[in-house]
């Protein structure tokens, strides 16, 4: 009896865990896409501006860092004697300081050139793409559920190869739907791109989590934000100044239709939002998986489309309400597949007589 109340309550706080880390990627991750449209529809035109702010709030973390981090104990018994040695590390953290970089410009660059509605609903992909490489990288098994939810948001996201065409015929959208088909083709593609390269970055960094570090610690979790960000920032800013952009930022904020005043707020919490939504990323990716994190990523699709009607008056036409659809369907049927291994796994542990110590990343489709 005292086995199943621990258990129990070990259960209740993991889930009460997920669910602060949820909040928090929802939350700031829809937040912080309307004040990145908000920045290019009210003057922006900086791309690798759009990019760094997505990076350079990782010093916001830094008193975390020295001074709780230390003091973090871990919260399971995976300590390994053997660690990754300095230079395999430094390997993990530039390559994957690298992926973020060209990931974050990817998706500047898509934000850039398509409404925000539209951006939301094709970064619903990045569950699909992430799903593919945790079949090689993390051994995903495929349950129908997941198949079904895979083929849902492919089909919602190629659904949006022909919005443009539809919407292009309607003279009263607005400045930010009206773009050309060359743009348009720019944007999907490279917001296609990105959803890409950020189940990449998600599935690698659960692979380091399993297979490199072995141990879960808050001072780890921050260390796969910290330097890859710094990686990153500093990748970034050599394309910002190599481009030339940085030389019209003074006019950009002269500029700026909201003020100079509203210019730099914009900036700064977006930069501090999509800290906060890496935090609540890596926490999911810790306490369930990287296909989990995605998931609960792509559960902000019918929230932004939502407020970028309102704030942005975004059309919602026909093509763009299936593809809605479509893709909180195949969100729901992944998410009740993750339901379902967590109460078989949680059922097996309960009715198991030998206690088992958790591992860092719970591989849950095994």
């Amino acid at each position: 009896m005292n086995e199943s109340i621990m258990s129990n309550k070990k259960r209740y706080y993991r889930w009460l865990r997920v669910a602060i880390h949820s909040s928090l990627v929802l939350v700031c991750a829809s937040a912080a896409v309307l004040l990145g449209r908000l920045y290019y529809e009210k003057g922006g035109k900086s791309k690798w501006m759009g990019t760094l702010v997505q990076l350079a709030g990782f010093p916001i973390q830094l008193p975390v860092y020295f001074f709780l981090a230390p003091k973090n104990l871990t919260t399971n018994n995976s300590i390994h004697p053997k660690q990754p040695s300095v230079s395999m590390l430094s390997f993990i953290y530039v390559s994957i300081g690298l992926l973020v970089a060209l990931d974050c410009y990817l998706y500047s660059v898509g934000l850039w050139y398509l409404p925000v509605s539209t951006y939301s609903l094709i970064c619903s992909s990045q569950l699909a793409f992430n799903a593919f490489f945790s079949y090689f990288l993390n051994s995903l098994k495929f349950t129908p559920y997941i198949i079904n939810s895979l083929v849902l948001l492919t089909i919602s996201s190629t659904l949006l190869v022909f919005q443009n065409e539809s919407s292009s015929d309607d003279d009263d959208d607005s400045d930010s739907t009206k773009i050309s088909k060359k743009k348009y083709v720019i944007g999907f593609i490279c917001t296609v791109g990105a959803s890409a390269g950020y189940g990449l970055w998600l599935s690698i960094t659960q692979l380091v989590f399993k297979k490199v570090i072995k141990r879960e610690t808050f001072k780890v979790i921050l260390d796969m934000i910290l330097y890859p960000s710094l990686v990153a920032t500093l990748v970034t800013l050599v394309g910002l100044f190599a481009s030339g952009e940085w030389s019209g930022l003074k006019d950009e904020m002269k500029g700026y239709e909201l003020g100079k005043a509203s210019y730099l707020l914009n900036l700064t919490f977006t930069a501090i939002l999509w800290q906060v939504f890496t935090i609540g990323c890596l926490g999911l990716i810790s306490e369930v998986s990287s296909l989990f994190s995605n998931a609960i990523s792509a559960l902000g699709v019918p929230i932004v489309p939502m407020l970028a009607v309102l704030f942005f008056h975004d059309k919602m036409d026909g093509i763009k309400g299936i593809s809605m659809v479509l893709a909180i369907w195949g969100i729901v049927s992944y998410v009740y597949q993750q339901y379902l291994d967590d109460t078989k796994s949680e059922n097996r542990n309960t009715t198991s007589h030998v206690p088992k110590a958790s591992s860092p990343i719970e591989e849950v489709h095994r």
